[in-house]
């Protein structure tokens, strides 16, 4: 037999020191419990990831200090742990702070192993307050066995296999910390992670994990936080592979767990990965049920327009808080039909939501008439459209002031990054669940929620895509085919190609040309590599 180590994946609050303080005791009485030798957690699990700029202001690490010293000495003996935390850089130069690892053992003083490789990508800006520790320093022995401490990114140096030509990943670092490594290897080696979720990111983490792996002829343990935390979602799935890169345990994804290996024996429970489908339903239902739960939102609403973007994110929201929590409401005006009514009504009494009607065409009128008075008659146009798009989000954030409910915005990516969307109208919310999701994405959901019974009415999935603005609307006046927009938008968006041909060209134009509105979108939950938001910094005004 060899160490038995608890991979305890937990689900941090950004700031509530106490409370992942009380988390982490109560998981490492449970590994205690479960005759662990070691427990690991999260990276920054007793601070919460993604600190950004909360690390301007000192007071907040001083209370996470302190809170340290209450679990350093509430650990439970004849167990070791190692918790990820915000610690102080104690040299003369560099930025304030590290991303740290600390080992927790009762009666002896902490020690304190601090990540080396700090990402300045995509979401990631850790070198903005963090100072870069070493690698070869982090390691400690236990029950007579080496143990190797990484932090995330700390095993990402390694170059990860190239999929098709646009998907090709390369490392990100000049040099690999762990390639450096000299003797004695290591007996195990421990990874501290909170890496966000997207599409097709676990083949990548088990890419670098492998790799350490067989570098080191040692097995390796990964652990992983879950939980949402503003766009970002963290999907556990935490795991250890042998020597071999091979993994023999794994833990659930999407959920807190308590996962125990023997990385002697390579003993552990091995769940089963989810389908495609299921697992980006399951992490939008998670990063829905976090924002709400962690701004303090009990309550979500939005419009529901008898169209399928509003269908899926009334789904997810139910999913996601319960469907007492949920308001579906109907806002029908001059051009909307009633067809339109009756299937936003079919897909509440489906989900048992409540549903209120606001109909906008007084309201329209009103504001039309007051908009030719100060400037003068038109033509029905744009401004007409939008007029009736903002109404409806006024009547929306009404609702959002009256009942202190969450406003989820329901537009998809594809349409976002075109700028077939109305800034103060459709965009309007609090939180944006399918702004990372493709139409093609929107329509695969909405057949899983259907899978087994019709929640979604059939002819939401059947009928052509409107706005329902102008008489006889439909997306496809104004847009490509939605396949056709699809493949542009991956393209451009998420693999970040040059435009080929007339349609990407022209789609390429309209993202630079929108790009204001971007800027003042909700918050969009993050799936894929590329979404807009965070991780998306393109300027306003360019020339390019």
């Amino acid at each position: 037999m060899g160490l038995r180590i608890g991979l305890a994946q937990i689900n941090s609050v950004l700031g509530d020191f106490a409370g992942n303080r009380r988390k982490i005791i109560q998981f490492a009485k449970r590994a205690a419990a479960e005759k662990c030798d070691l427990v690991v957690f999260p990276e920054m699990a007793l601070f919460g990831y993604m600190a950004c700029d909360l690390l301007e202001r000192r007071a907040v690490v001083d209370a996470q200090l302190k809170e340290f010293g209450r679990l350093t000495r509430d650990f439970p003996a004849g167990l070791a742990g190692l918790v990820g935390l915000v610690s102080l850089n104690q040299g003369k130069t560099g930025k304030p702070y590290h991303n740290s690892a600390a080992l927790l053992i009762a009666g002896k003083k902490p020690r304190v192993f601090n990540k080396q490789l700090l990402p300045n990508y995509d979401v990631f800006d850790e070198s903005r307050h963090l100072e870069p520790g070493r690698v070869k320093d982090s390691f400690f022995s236990l029950k007579g066995k080496r143990v190797q401490v990484t932090i995330c990114e700390d095993i990402w140096a390694w170059v990860l296999p190239a999929g098709p030509k646009e998907d090709a990943a390369l490392a990100r670092y000049p040099e690999n910390p762990l390639a450096s490594l000299g003797s004695p290897r290591p007996h195990v080696v421990v990874n501290l992670s909170a890496s966000p979720f997207a599409v097709e990111k676990e083949q990548n983490r088990l890419s670098v994990v492998s790799q350490t792996a067989r570098h080191f002829r040692a097995p390796v343990v990964y652990v992983n936080m879950v939980g949402g935390q503003d766009e970002i979602i963290f999907d556990g799935g935490s795991f250890a592979v042998g020597p071999n890169g091979a993994p023999f345990a794994r833990s659930r994804q999407f959920a807190e767990d308590l996962a125990v290996v023997d990385v002697g024996s390579l003993e552990g429970r091995l769940c089963n990965a989810l389908p495609p489908a299921e697992v980006l339903r399951q992490a939008l239902v998670l990063g829905i049920r976090d924002f709400a739960r962690k701004t303090g939102l009990a309550r979500a609403h939005l419009g529901l327009s008898g169209g399928i973007d509003s269908a899926l994110v009334a789904c997810l929201a139910v999913e996601a808080l319960g469907p007492e929590q949920v308001t579906g409401v109907t806002l029908p005006g001059p051009f909307n039909p009633e067809l339109s009514l009756r299937l936003a009504q079919r897909l509440a009494g489906a989900l048992g939501i409540r549903l209120l009607n606001a109909p906008i065409s007084t309201t329209y009128e009103t504001a039309l008439e007051a908009v030719h008075g100060a400037y003068g008659d038109f033509d029905f146009g744009i401004t007409n459209e939008n007029l009736q798009s903002r109404i409806r989000g006024l009547f929306l954030m009404a609702l959002a002031n009256k009942d202190d409910s969450l406003l989820l915005t329901t537009g998809n990516k594809s349409e976002c990054a075109v700028g077939y969307t109305t800034l103060y109208g459709d965009m309007c919310g609090g939180l944006a669940p399918i702004g990372d999701l493709l139409k093609s994405d929107v329509y695969a959901l909405s057949r899983l929620y259907n899978a087994t019974s019709e929640v979604i009415p059939e002819e939401i999935l059947l009928r052509a895509p409107s706005a329902e603005l102008r008489p006889n609307q439909t997306d496809q006046d104004s847009l490509p085919p939605y396949p056709k927009l699809d493949r542009a938008v991956r393209a451009l968006v998420e693999r970040q190609g040059a435009p080929r041909g007339p349609l990407e060209r022209w789609v390429q134009e309209q993202i630079q040309r929108t790009e204001f509105k971007r800027w003042q979108s909700a918050p969009i939950l993050k799936v894929t590599r590329h979404a807009f938001g965070r991780g998306r910094r393109m300027p306003v005004a360019n020339g390019s």
